[in-house]
C-alpha cells in the first residue's frame, strides 16, 4: 500500500472509526458487538495510548487499539488488540501494518503480552494475527452469543521479545 501514514488516532476520527467499526459488525463474525457504541463508552474501555488509524489522502482506512484485560495490576503488561479495516481496505496488508505498529508502541508502554479473540470463519483476522507474529492457543467453545446463537473464539497471543522477559 502506497502514501499510508500511521498516526495516534484522535477524538475527531470517531466519526471514520465508527464507520469502519460498524463495517465489521455487519460482518457478523468480528466481534460480539452488535451496535458501535458511543464515543464516549468506547474511549473508556480502550487505553489512552496504543490507539492508531492509517490513513491515506487524509481517509482513514483502518484502526487498531488496545483494551486492558483486567484492572488487577499483575495483568497490567497484558492488553486485548482490536484492529479494524474498512471494507475497501481490506486484504491489501493494512491490518498487518497496524498491528505491526502497535506491537512496537505497546512493547515502548512496557505491555509484554498482546491477546486477541477471532472468529474461527474470520480468516483473514486469523491469517494477518499468525503473519504479525500471534499464535493460537486454543478455541473457546461457545463462549458469547451473537443474534442468539452461541459462537466460539480462536484465543490469539503474542509475547514480547523485549518486555517482561527477565
Amino acid at each position: 500500500m502506497n502514501n499510508i501514514t500511521i498516526r495516534a488516532m484522535l477524538a475527531t476520527d470517531w466519526d471514520a472509526v465508527a464507520k469502519i467499526y460498524e463495517e465489521g459488525i455487519s460482518t457478523g463474525m468480528a466481534t460480539f458487538e452488535t451496535k458501535v457504541p458511543s464515543y464516549e463508552s468506547w474511549n473508556s474501555a480502550h487505553m489512552k495510548s496504543c490507539r492508531f488509524v492509517a490513513e491515506s489522502d487524509s481517509n482513514i482506512l483502518g484502526w487498531v487499539a488496545l483494551s486492558p484485560v483486567s484492572n488487577r495490576c499483575v495483568y497490567g503488561g497484558v492488553a486485548e488488540i482490536s484492529v479494524y479495516i474498512a471494507s475497501d481496505s481490506r486484504g491489501k496488508g493494512l491490518g498487518k501494518l497496524l498491528l505491526q505498529h502497535v506491537i512496537t508502541a505497546s512493547e515502548q508502554e512496557g505491555i509484554w503480552t498482546l491477546q486477541s479473540g477471532v472468529f474461527p470463519t474470520n480468516f483473514g483476522s486469523i491469517k494477518v494475527h499468525e503473519s504479525a507474529g500471534f499464535r493460537m492457543l486454543g478455541k473457546r467453545e461457545r463462549i458469547g452469543k451473537l443474534h442468539g446463537k452461541w459462537v466460539d473464539n480462536v484465543l490469539f497471543e503474542r509475547r514480547s521479545k523485549v518486555v517482561g522477559i527477565d
